[in-house]
């Protein structure tokens, strides 16, 4: 597996636990506003999966879990023999994911191989070419894996980074329909890492995201948002 990262704990990757956190390079959308412009390239400090293990091996009973995120984890071709192995060494796991290899997705979650799914659902049908920066973007594997995850059993939550000027308050509402109602879903607000892929992006004011917040609770009511106060 191309391992582009590793932050060594965190508290706040994966819900829960206390864990260390795994970047994968490559990721299969250009979406302008992603703050992880390096791993969607393909660039930055390469780790060896021994290295991670050996690192694990001394944070056992320190450590609760890891989390796998990019880039887009579904590209790496030997994701399940890595998480695999984590869970042998007693860790839980955590998968991030666009949602755009739902066939990937469903293998992970046969197999057992996640212990929480966390899925960026970025915008509604309609803007979803533009908002991924692929022009013939087709969604419907992603319509594919929104079911899928829901119908798993595994513990899961979708989330969409909002950003000006690609969400309104109409797109939060419109995204979480396509979600079912019993779900969990959140809301960030986007922050300028200072490297992106595209320029002109900003956050939305606190008063907007709030009636985000409002209007897609109406679709599904464990709507909450991530960092962010919602008392405005």
């Amino acid at each position: 597996m191309r391992i582009l990262g590793f932050a060594k704990m965190t508290m706040l990757d994966f819900p829960g636990r206390v864990a260390c956190t795994v970047f994968t390079g490559g990721c299969n959308l250009r979406c302008p506003f992603c703050h992880n412009a390096g791993l969607v390239e393909g660039v930055g400090e390469e780790w060896a999966q021994e290295e991670i293990f050996a690192f694990l091996e001394k944070r056992r009973g320190l450590l609760d879990g890891v989390a796998v995120t990019g880039g887009e984890p579904m590209l790496q071709k030997d994701l399940c023999d890595f998480l695999s192995a984590v869970r042998s060494m007693g860790f839980a796991t955590k998968v991030d994911t666009n949602g755009t290899f739902p066939d990937r997705l469903a293998r992970v979650l046969d197999l057992g191989l996640a212990d929480y799914v966390a899925m960026d659902i970025k915008n509604t049908r309609e803007k979803y070419a533009q908002t991924v920066g692929l022009p013939s973007f087709d969604f419907s594997p992603v319509a594919s894996s929104i079911s899928l995850l829901a119908q798993s059993g595994v513990d899961h939550e979708f989330r969409t980074t909002v950003v000006s000027p690609f969400h309104t308050v109409e797109d939060i509402e419109g995204i979480a329909s396509l979600i079912p109602a019993d779900s969990r879903y959140f809301l960030q607000n986007f922050e300028d890492s200072g490297s992106l892929l595209g320029t002109g992006m900003q956050s939305v004011g606190q008063q907007t995201l709030v009636r985000m917040l409002h209007a897609a609770r109406t679709h599904v009511p464990d709507t909450a948002l991530r960092g962010v106060d919602e008392r405005a």
